[in-house]
């Protein structure tokens, strides 16, 4: 199968009409011909694109590709001609290799254990029942994106991080801007810029008025202000973004599959494995890049050092040779292991709170509303682009029975 080489030549930037869940078929059908791809960059770069799980799955666990900020000169979309990429600031882990990584992500581990998040479900049920209670009151039809998706992790990260609740809104906004793929590059960097000076005040504010919180949890570190500032950065837009994103295509995905709504309704004992199995469907961080550091045999390919490689979350955690009947949303799936939360030194710090959020916030949901259901025909409801960093819905009608 993987004898003759593919070349994916651009990469899509929608999905298939009427497949909102699935990749896109370009890359699907690059998955068919094998797992790894030749990809032609915009600027002339000769990378690589690699759809299948197993090869996903070693890239990632691999110290020879690096995930340096600076390294990732090549962009799928965008031939952005000779600029220099300046190494990422202080602070922000996800795009830095060891020993820098470990440097930051270290005293954080901690902070997101298992055990550290179950702990948070009694306070995330609360959230959760605030907001069923509010639509409840405001009655149907409701955007459940404004309404339940976002201000459930939103509240959630705010208040682990020691965010005022006043200024969340602020925040959702700008991390919407810088994440969502549909500003401009001038809107984009002031969004970050905005939310930069804002997280920069705030550990200046905590030091001198430290409360119980992830932020103040790390003032007595050697953590520089600046580094603290970054840090925050990553764990509120990771921390937020997917989750809400998530939540939102995670109730569409089930309205979707009437039958698999059906038997997560009748059987409470599902939610852990719904959860991951929407995890999987759906892969919302859908791609990552890296960059080799030296020559690496891959697939029967060799990969040249400075090469960038394409990885696809959402191809691999629909590869055939993974997972039976892949393209099925399956609640009582037994094949696990899926690549959602990415996998080696840069797997999601915050997975467990994803879960926790998911596991309350979506049984929740349908319980309290049986009668739930999409207030617009399923293909007029707004996806954000594939040109946003994680995948969704920009807005989600839902109407019920009153």
């Amino acid at each position: 199968m993987g004898e003759s080489l593919h070349t994916v030549t651009t990469m899509p930037t929608a999905r298939q009409l009427g497949c909102p869940f699935d990749p896109p078929k370009e890359l699907i059908d690059a998955r068919e011909h094998g797992p790894i791809s030749r990809f032609p960059f915009p600027d002339g770069h000769q990378g690589w694109l690699i759809t299948g799980y197993d090869l996903v799955r070693s890239v990632l666990a691999d110290p020879r590709f690096s995930s340096r900020k600076e390294l990732m000169r090549h962009h799928p979309l965008i031939d952005y001609g000779d600029i220099e990429v300046p190494p990422a600031p202080p602070g922000e882990f996800l795009l830095m290799d060891e020993p820098q990584h470990g440097r930051y992500r270290k005293p954080l581990v901690g902070k997101f254990t298992v055990r550290r998040m179950r702990l948070l479900t009694e306070r995330v049920e609360q959230i959760t029942a605030e907001h069923l209670d509010a639509m409840e009151k405001a009655g149907p039809p409701v955007d459940l994106v404004t309404a339940f998706a976002k201000p459930i992790p939103a509240i959630v990260i705010c208040e682990l991080l020691g965010v005022p609740y006043e200024d969340r809104g602020l925040f959702q906004e700008n991390i919407d801007k810088f994440l969502g793929g549909e500003v401009s590059d001038e809107e984009l960097i002031a969004a970050y810029t905005a939310t930069q000076q804002y997280l920069a005040e705030l550990v200046v504010a905590k030091r001198a008025n430290p409360t119980d919180d992830v932020l103040s949890d790390l003032l007595d570190s050697d953590l520089t202000d600046e580094e603290l500032q970054g840090m925050a950065l990553i764990l509120l837009s990771a921390g937020f973004d997917t989750t809400a994103n998530m939540l939102a295509l995670g109730t569409f995905a089930l309205l979707q599959n009437p039958e698999q709504l059906a038997a997560l309704r009748a059987d409470p004992t599902l939610t852990d494995q719904a959860v991951e199995e929407l995890l999987r469907y759906l892969s919302v961080a859908k791609q990552f890049h890296r960059v080799a550091l030296e020559d690496v045999e891959l697939g029967g390919h060799t990969i040249t050092a400075g090469t960038t490689v394409i990885l696809s979350l959402n191809t691999a955690n629909r590869d055939p040779e993974r997972f039976t009947d892949p393209h099925a949303l399956n609640l009582r799936r037994q094949d696990g292991g899926h690549l959602a939360f990415s996998h080696g030194i840069h797997q999601c710090l915050g997975q467990q709170l994803a879960r926790v959020e998911m596991r309350v916030a979506l049984p929740a949901l349908i319980n309290r509303f049986p009668t739930l259901r999409l207030a617009v025909p399923a293909d007029e409801v707004a996806l954000r682009p594939e040109t946003a960093d994680i995948y969704g819905v920009k807005s989600l009608p839902v109407t019920w029975d009153v």
